[in-house]
């Protein structure tokens, strides 16, 4: 049997990634190794590797990385510590085809560990655009590390083949995140404000927002912005969802932690929701507000509004339901007001989500199983494309 690793340093991702990982769990062609890293592994984050373990996938590695600050500093040395740690993985478990998801720099230690290994990768979400993120670059360099690339929409596919990938390696297969928002069995409304301590009223906004890492010390004062704009609206109840490891995400949860402490009557802050409560729960929100991927992705499946602030998501291919606008107080009032509108919610009612596919992970399990058994050649030739001048 071919090994599969599959490397996840976050909740969220993991969640993108567990049909893809079940997948691979009951294959009978392929042997699954699950390799934790990052935020599973954190006190702070939730140790979230035990959500894995009692869904019954076996963790076949844990790769500790994350040191105690998310300064620039502290992130580069945990790259550094993550190179060690993925080095010493692969050359113990020696897998097939390392399968990596997505632009954090957890992902870009574990592709240059592979690339040095001699491991062929396979990327998933590889050709987007986040032009307010370091993850713009990371996610770019992974793409020229891999040699099987999965996309989400066909914009996305050309821009694969534009960075020298050919394109028989490349796949536009439509987004696991979208393909999970329709087949998990979400929970009904009375067992979710059971389990997350937190009564849905109307509106109920779900609010995450993660720092912009190419901006400098502007985390507090952006978020400042969103607290303002949520204290102007009394009636409105809020969920937070935390921010990830990145540079400054420890000032924004703090602040969540701050806000919540005094809106205790209509707000609820969690470090980890976990998949299927997450999608339960945009399923009773009015809106969603913030910067997450997740706002641009999955939550136009639901057909609810979306307020995209600030550059982040600069460049990723939207539904018609995501409102863009800027950090200040009245612009995001202003896009909250209309995405909370009557009008709004009636015009993206048949909205089509651009990042539907179908069979998205079975599709890409059946690629790596076919790609893995017929032999990966980890010499890659640059695929030209004619440029006008």
């Amino acid at each position: 049997m071919k090994k599969v690793c599959i490397v996840t340093g976050t909740r969220a991702e993991y969640g993108l990634l567990k049909p893809v990982i079940d997948k691979v769990y009951h294959s009978d062609l392929l042997e699954l190794q699950l390799v934790v890293t990052g935020m599973h592994l954190s006190t702070e984050f939730g140790l979230t590797y035990k959500e894995i373990e009692e869904d019954g996938y076996p963790i076949t590695s844990k790769v500790e990385m994350l040191l105690g600050s998310d300064t620039p500093v502290g992130i580069t040395k945990s790259m550094g510590v993550a190179m060690i740690g993925f080095a010493d993985c692969f050359d113990q478990n020696k897998p097939d085809i390392v399968v990596i998801l997505g632009d954090r720099y957890e992902m870009l230690a574990a592709a240059s560990a592979a690339m040095i290994a001699r491991i062929p990768i396979a990327h998933i979400h590889g050709g987007e655009l986040t032009e307010g993120i370091i993850d713009e670059a990371i996610r770019h360099s992974i793409t020229k590390m891999s040699h099987i690339h999965f996309t989400t929409v066909e914009e996305y596919r050309k821009r694969v083949i534009q960075l020298g990938e050919s394109p028989s390696t490349v796949y536009n297969l439509g987004a696991l995140g979208v393909e999970n928002a329709k087949k998990v069995n979400l929970l009904p409304k009375e067992e979710l404000e059971n389990m997350i301590g937190f009564q849905f009223h109307f509106p109920t906004i779900m609010v995450t927002y993660h720092p912009v890492t190419l901006e400098k010390t502007f985390a507090q004062k952006q978020f400042e912005e969103i607290l303002d704009v949520i204290d102007r609206h009394k009636e409105i109840s809020v969920i937070f969802t935390k921010a990830n490891a990145d540079t400054d995400g420890r000032i924004i949860n703090e602040m969540i932690d701050e806000y919540v402490n005094l809106n205790k009557d209509r707000c609820r802050g969690y470090t980890s929701l976990g998949q299927k409560k997450y999608l339960s729960a945009l399923q009773f929100c009015d809106a969603v507000v913030g910067n997450s991927s997740s706002g641009i992705i999955e939550v136009p499946s639901f057909k609810i509004p979306t307020v995209n602030i600030g550059d982040r998501q600069k460049g990723r291919a939207r539904a018609e339901s995501v409102i863009d606008c800027g950090n200040g107080g009245e612009q995001i009032d202003a896009a909250l007001m209309k995405a909370l509108s009557d009008e709004f919610r009636d015009k993206i009612s048949g909205i089509k989500n651009p990042y539907e596919g179908e069979k998205t992970s079975e599709k890409i399990v059946e690629i790596i199983s076919k790609r893995v058994y017929e032999g990966i050649d980890i010499r890659k030739k640059f695929y030209d494309i004619e440029v006008g001048v």
